[in-house]
């Protein structure tokens, strides 16, 4: 789902002139009384605004991932299918996806007593 501060109406008629959301089936949330954004720690109290943020929430609701971006600054897409990927692949092999890890290669062990040895 996506949550910003804008209004519900906002969110209609931005989804209705946008294309770039002509395809998008998600629901918009509004997050008007800013409870969520303060929740997550993602609200800017000098614009009232949310930072652009993605959080990432597993089965049993624990956040594994928060990536937060400047105003400025656009998301990587590419990175959050590939940070999604990386966490599905630990929980499936017990091992860690190291820096610049790619689905089909392989991880790493997660073994303490290898720590400054690889």
């Amino acid at each position: 789902m996506a949550i910003s501060t804008d209004s519900v109406y906002s969110h209609k008629v931005f989804r209705e002139t946008s294309p770039s959301l002509k395809n998008v089936y998600y629901p918009l949330v509004s997050d008007r009384t800013h409870s969520i954004s303060k929740a997550y720690r993602v609200l800017d109290d000098k614009s009232g605004a949310a930072f652009r943020a993605s959080i990432f929430i597993d089965p049993e609701q624990v956040i594994v991932s928060k990536l937060v971006y400047p105003r400025e600054i656009g998301r990587n897409l590419y990175e959050h299918v590939r940070l999604l990927q990386a966490i599905q692949y630990a929980r499936e092999s017990g091992k860690g996806a190291p820096a610049n890890w790619m689905p089909g290669t392989s991880g790493i062990a997660s073994d303490p007593n290898a720590i400054g040895k690889i």
